[in-house]
C-alpha cells in the first residue's frame, strides 16, 4: 500500500479537525475537533512507521503516548466544561471570555499609578466590631457563591 493513501486521509482528519475548533463555539464539539486532530497526527505516526520498516516500532510507541495523552486531555477538559455549564448554565465557547480578568475590573487590587486614593489609604480603617457584624453586600456574596 501506498503512503500517499494514509497520508491524504490524515491530512483530511487534521483539516476537518481544525475547523472544528476554529468555527464551533460549544466546548464539546471544541474538545472532539481536538480529538481528530490527535487522531491525524497517530494515523501518520503508524503510517510512517509501516513505510520505514522501523525494528523498533518507534511510531506505533510514540502513538500510544498521544493516546494516552489524549485521554488525560479529555479526562480534564470534560471536567472544566461541565463546571462552567454548572456555573453558566451554557457550554459555548463565547461565554467562557467573560470570566477572563480584564485590566481596567474596577475590584483590580494592582496600583495603577493614580494617587487618588492615597488621602484614603493614609487614614486607617475603624476596627469592626465584634457584636454588630456588618452584612455582605451582593457582590461578595456573589463572589463566596462562586468560590464555594
Amino acid at each position: 500500500m501506498h503512503l500517499a493513501y494514509p497520508a491524504v486521509l490524515a491530512v483530511l482528519l487534521f483539516c476537518v479537525g481544525l475547523y472544528g475548533v476554529l468555527a464551533r463555539r460549544n466546548a464539546i464539539l471544541v474538545l472532539m475537533s481536538v480529538e481528530l486532530m490527535l487522531n491525524a497526527v497517530n494515523l501518520n505516526l503508524v503510517a510512517f512507521d509501516v513505510w520505514l520498516r522501523d525494528k523498533l516500532h518507534s511510531g506505533q510507541a510514540l502513538t500510544l503516548f498521544t493516546i494516552a495523552i489524549a485521554a488525560a486531555e479529555i479526562g480534564i477538559g470534560l471536567a472544566i466544561v461541565l463546571a462552567v455549564y454548572r456555573n453558566r448554565g451554557s457550554s459555548a465557547v463565547d461565554d467562557l471570555r467573560d470570566t477572563a480578568e480584564h485590566p481596567d475590573d474596577p475590584d483590580d487590587d494592582d496600583d495603577d499609578g493614580d494617587d487618588t486614593d492615597a488621602a484614603a489609604l493614609d487614614e486607617p480603617e475603624p476596627a469592626p466590631d465584634e457584636a454588630s457584624p456588618q452584612p455582605q453586600t451582593s457582590q461578595q456574596s456573589q463572589k463566596a457563591e462562586a468560590t464555594a
